[in-house]
């Protein structure tokens, strides 16, 4: 488990917000986004993004806002919900204020989530409705 899903998650950064930066609005963005500055606003994965798209938010990084994205490493701290339709990697500097909806999910030691963890099998359905989706099945 823990060996394929780092398979899956390699691509190229096609973005950088560099720890210096501080953006105020929503982000959307396809192919790979790594910030190391603040977000405050939605990240997004565009719709051209496919599956293959991915955000890392590096332990320097900050959001505040919802995060719906196939891929995610998150590695600093975020202020609203996750939505990863497919794999979300919480690193050991990983701090999470808010849900976090998943289909597969690697926490690393030290990591901490403040609300709660919601595995979804296809969160395509109710991450486009606006809704928060309700408690999938195991």
């Amino acid at each position: 488990m823990w060996g394929d899903s780092k398979k899956q998650k390699t691509g190229k950064v096609d973005t950088l917000i560099g720890s210096n930066t501080e953006l105020h609005g929503d982000v959307m963005f396809s192919g790979g986004l790594h910030i190391d500055g603040r977000i405050k606003g939605n990240v997004i994965a565009g719709s051209q993004g496919g599956a293959a798209t991915l955000l890392v938010l590096s332990d320097k990084g900050s959001i505040e806002g919802e995060v719906r994205v196939p891929f995610m490493i998150i590695n600093g701290l975020v202020v609203g919900n996750l939505y990863a339709a497919e794999s979300v990697e919480l690193s050991q500097n990983a701090r999470i204020t808010g849900n976090v909806y998943y289909n597969r999910i690697e926490i690393a030691l030290g990591a901490e989530v403040n609300g709660s963890l919601v595995h979804q099998e296809d969160l395509s359905k109710g991450a486009s409705s606006g809704k928060s989706p309700a408690g999938g099945g195991k």
